[in-house]
């Protein structure tokens, strides 16, 4: 049975994605409110360790425990194209090097008690392959254990790639979760790093050609509901965007009219056109369905309400910060099969 820590935890994609794989977690780390009621609702018994900047400190004094695993997204407003890109210089964007002091301090003590290194799952938006600073090169650099931030070849970050370093391997991977059975275009980074020599964890993010995500033409259970569930952000307006993921060298072009119903600020008013009929905003309860979780995950009592009470604001704000359960459900799969 694999263990895991997750930071940044929100309400918890992780988990709900692996608790049908067997995996244990072990502790939370979140600070906001609703995301904290929320992961007290449904496992109570799971520890919150608040924080993530005290963690490192704490593995280290063995006052919680070092997971097989290490898991999170860290705040994505540092490098988002809709927000300021501040990338490092944002005290959210540096959280990603905090993530690496975990990280080490995990393996320091998963060392000293003769267990394997730790695996690392870390998710953010693309916009951390552009910014000015090079966060992904600050970021891989330190992960795989350099002096210095690794250069991108030709001077650009592509949507996918791998890194042997002195400390570890890294590989990344741009997936969208439109191909995984939600019915929503949202791409994000995914990168898995260890130090473990028995798994490889290319081999993890990366498939054969033939078997791989992304590339494929819908299937016609998939445009019809492209076509029912078509969405836009308010006054933003919702254009078509030609998107590529980089697999074997080549770059493979996606295109889609569904952009991203929950990635918004909390107050951009989020709407849905049922075949171009009517228009309303999106239910909390169909956010959730876009991401794959459970109806009513984040139906909960909060402040001194009921269930039925809860407001739906901090419920839009904390499904549209969390990953998509399928493709995390995906990369745990993926995680089971290199370790057997």
């Amino acid at each position: 049975m694999l263990t895991y820590g997750s930071v940044c935890s929100g309400i918890e994609a992780a988990s709900v994605a692996w608790e049908c794989l067997g995996f244990k977690p072990l502790w939370f780390s979140e600070i906001e409110p609703f995301p904290c009621a929320v992961l007290a609702h449904h496992w109570p018994d799971i520890p919150n360790n608040g924080d993530m900047t005290t963690l490192a400190d704490r593995i280290l004094n063995r006052e919680i425990p070092a997971p097989d695993i290490l898991v999170g997204g860290t705040p994505c407003q540092a490098f988002s194209v809709a927000g300021l890109r501040q990338s490092l210089n944002d005290d959210r964007g540096n959280l990603t090097l905090e993530m690496v002091r975990i990280l080490n301090a995990i393996d320091t003590i998963r060392r000293q008690d003769g267990k394997q290194p730790a695996i690392l799952v870390w998710e953010n938006v693309p916009g951390v392959l552009s910014t000015k600073d090079n966060a992904l090169g600050c970021f891989l650099g330190a992960i795989a254990g350099e002096n210095i931030p690794i250069q991108p070849a030709g001077g650009k970050w592509t949507g996918a790639g791998f890194v042997s370093g002195q400390k570890r391997n890294i590989a990344w991977r741009t997936l969208d979760a439109q191909f995984f059975g939600v019915p929503q275009r949202r791409r994000r980074i995914f990168l898995v790093a260890s130090a473990r020599e028995d798994i490889s964890v290319a081999k993890i993010l990366f498939e054969p050609q033939s078997l791989r995500r992304n590339t494929e033409a819908f299937t016609k259970k998939e445009v019809d509901i492209v076509k029912t569930l078509t969405t836009r952000a308010g006054l933003r307006g919702n254009a078509s965007v030609d998107t590529y993921i980089v697999v074997n060298g080549r770059q493979d072009p996606i295109t889609s009219d569904i952009a991203c119903p929950v990635d918004t600020q909390p107050n951009t008013n989020v709407l849905v056109e049922y075949e171009y009929l009517h228009v309303r905003r999106l239910t909390p309860l169909e956010c959730e369905r876009l991401q794959g979780f459970p109806d009513n995950h984040t139906r909960i009592p909060y402040r001194n309400k009921s269930a039925n009470d809860c407001p739906d604001t901090p419920r839009y704000k904390a499904i549209g910060n969390s990953m998509a359960v399928p493709v995390m459900r995906w990369i745990g799969k993926r995680i089971m099969l290199a370790g057997n």
